[in-house]
């Protein structure tokens, strides 16, 4: 399954290396912006798969005919099933990361209102989606027996943890709050993921929008001064 396949007898003219005189000019350009296009043809196509049969029965030959291109196409850009699959979780990875951090970003500098997009941002279709959390789960399952998966998971989640922590420890300096900010950014963490995994599973009565509701109950409970209850949900209330 990961035999190569020379790439010169696979690949179109436009993936051919550029000639020399031709280097940093529109033809190199195009080329390789096709070349990003069909990487992410076959992330795509990846996710896909990973959704609809999981990771062990996942082939280099169901993501090259769910991406419309040949095995040998795939194999030019990833060489493995294993090269394809950490650069599908590099790139689901990169795009959470960069969601969660506009959301950060356009909040302001209130950490109310900051920890309230981060929650919010968990729920949006763009990331949420049973496609995407199908995939995810896959490589959840194969995490703890591969090392690469560990280490790229790992970075990303603790920038992520780190900051819900800050956060939270924030909020309880500005109100006074008896609680111990990593023990609840913890637990506020743990509860996003359960309703990602609830929300993969199809449970009947948790949809985006319930699971959102779910997630706020816990901002209200945890933060009652700096939230409260309004008619699209939840507020933020002035300190």
């Amino acid at each position: 399954m990961q035999e190569t396949v020379s790439p010169m007898k696979t690949i179109d003219l436009e993936e051919q290396p550029a000639e020399p005189e031709q280097r940093g000019g529109p033809e190199k350009r195009g080329r390789k912006a096709s070349k990003e296009v069909r990487r992410l043809q076959l992330i795509e196509a990846t996710i896909d798969s990973l959704a609809k049969r999981g990771y062990a029965d996942t082939t280099m030959a169901d993501v090259a005919d769910g991406a419309g291109l040949s095995r040998g196409i795939v194999n030019f850009h990833f060489e493995s099933k294993e090269k394809l699959l950490v650069a599908t979780l590099q790139h689901m990875y990169d795009e959470y990361s960069a969601h969660w951090r506009a959301a950060y970003t356009k909040a302001g500098d209130d950490p109310a209102a900051q920890l309230l997009a981060l929650v919010v941002a968990d729920f949006d279709r763009a990331v949420c989606n049973k496609r995407k959390l199908a995939a995810w789960c896959a490589f959840w399952g194969e995490a703890k027996s591969r090392p690469t998966y560990q280490a790229l998971s790992g970075a990303r989640d603790a920038a992520y943890q780190n900051l819900m922590q800050d956060l939270c420890g924030k909020l309880g300096q500005q109100a006074g709050y008896a609680y111990e900010p990593q023990a609840l950014a913890l637990s506020l963490s743990a509860l996003l993921e359960g309703l990602w995994l609830r929300l993969m599973m199809g449970v009947e009565d948790v949809s985006r929008e319930t699971a959102l509701t779910s997630a706020n109950e816990f901002l209200l409970t945890a933060f009652p001064k700096h939230f409260a209850r309004a008619a699209s949900g939840i507020r933020r209330m002035a300190t």
